[in-house]
């Protein structure tokens, strides 16, 4: 590929990233066609593939990515209106987004509004998150199929049908009056700490950051808006938590540490601070949600920079509450971390026992990760060799994948 093709690929993949949902966000808008949008978008990023390397990449690609969208979301409605019954609906749409290609920096940021439509009561309750991360942030239904485990195949169908619900619903893109938030801010926060949780796992890769930053700045866009709701206060404070411990996760030659070793002098005070007054201001706002305890439990973790240990009784009281409140097996699993510390691996491997027999613990890394690691305290070498084995398998983190190496020929010398 040409220079010029390089150039033009990396200019598509910036805006791909950093202006995806806004754009589709924007598209969907009036028509509700959520599917029609992302079409539209990328035969526009296809287009651009093709021109850009000839003509060179334009001063404003996402001007340029917006009038081509734009064109064939028209035509697209075109086709399905009659002149009579259509010719005002398209005028008005044309109108809207020629203004819009004119003016990108007087776009109108309508992803929130997009989230809300996606968590809408008319859509299929385990498809709102998943929708708001594929519409919103780009994702593939095999990024998100993993995060919510669920097989590639069944997410796409599902996600199918839930875009069409939009349309067929003629769902409103709007943030819902207070008393119709509770059923819906659920949806939205899942979907951005979900965002943020993937960002947050694959560790060093530039696209996971800027999932992981991008999952913040909604956050904070959601606490801005709805300054009232506990909860996004609690969601907001639990991935400052995480974040401040980012500079910790890895040594000085890359390699993996876990939370119990890591130096706390490199964890991040200003957001720490910043996560402890979101917390506080969180636990007076109202009754204590999943996310609050969740930003309860980070903050327990943190106080180790002040004790010089952590206090893994009221993390495994925590973790108790929570569970009570999800009853997720992914809960289940952190808690037994914890249980480890407080009683013993072998406490710790009963209570992974209760979720042996979910199918979707199959393929999950952290559930094998876990399993290794109390195996190999409680002596099972045999055991812990094998589950290592399969958490090694299924890592995509080079750093956890040698990490997780090290652990399995330590038994060796054991």
């Amino acid at each position: 590929m040409s220079e010029l093709g390089n150039e033009a690929r990396r200019a598509a993949e910036r805006v791909a990233r950093d202006s995806y949902g806004r754009l589709v966000a924007f598209l969907a808008a009036r028509t509700r066609d959520v599917a029609g949008a992302e079409d539209a978008l990328a035969e526009a990023f296809a287009s651009a593939l093709k021109s850009w390397p000839d003509d060179g990449v334009p001063d404003n690609p996402d001007a340029w990515l917006l009038t081509v969208a734009r064109r064939r979301q028209t035509d697209a409605v075109r086709r399905r209106y009659t002149r009579t019954a259509g010719e005002v609906h398209i005028q008005l749409m044309a109108e809207e987004l020629e203004d819009a290609a004119a003016h990108p920096d007087a776009i109108p940021d309508r992803r929130l509004a997009l989230m809300f439509a996606c968590a809408h009561p008319a859509i299929e309750a385990g498809m709102r998150a998943p929708m708001i991360l594929q519409t919103i942030l780009g994702l593939t239904a095999i990024d998100i199929a993993t995060a919510f485990l669920i097989p590639p195949a069944t997410m796409g169908q599902r996600l199918v049908r839930a875009k069409t619900r939009i349309k067929d619903a003629g769902i409103p893109f709007a943030i819902p009056e207070r008393e119709d938030l509770p059923g819906r801010l659920d949806a939205v926060l899942e979907a951005i700490y979900a965002a943020y949780a993937k960002g947050w796992t694959e560790i060093g890769d530039a696209a996971a950051d800027r999932l992981a930053d991008e999952a913040i700045w909604l956050g904070r866009l959601v606490v801005s808006l709805l300054p009232d709701e506990p909860e996004a206060k609690g969601m907001l404070a639990l991935m400052l938590y995480a974040e401040a411990r980012r500079p910790a996760r890895r040594d000085a030659n890359g390699l993996y540490v876990p939370l119990e070793q890591q130096d706390i002098a490199l964890w991040d005070e200003p957001q720490i601070m910043a996560a402890e007054a979101l917390l506080r201001a969180a636990n007076r706002a109202g009754p204590t949600g999943r996310y609050q305890i969740e930003a309860a439990i980070q903050s327990a973790h943190i106080a180790r920079r002040v004790t010089g240990r952590a206090n893994w009784p009221t993390i495994v009281t925590l973790y108790d509450v929570l569970l009570q409140l999800t009853d997720s097996p992914v809960v289940i699993l952190n808690r037994a971390a914890a249980l480890a510390e407080r009683d013993g691996p072998e406490a710790a491997l009963a209570s992974l026992d209760t979720i042996a027999d979910d199918k979707r613990m199959a393929d999950y890394q952290p559930y094998w990760a876990a399993r290794g690691h109390f195996a190999a305290r409680a002596g099972r070498k045999d055991q812990a060799h094998e589950a290592l084995t399969l958490a090694i398998g299924l890592s995509t983190d080079e750093a956890v994948r040698q990490y997780l190496t090290g652990q399995r020929m330590a038994l060796q010398d054991g």
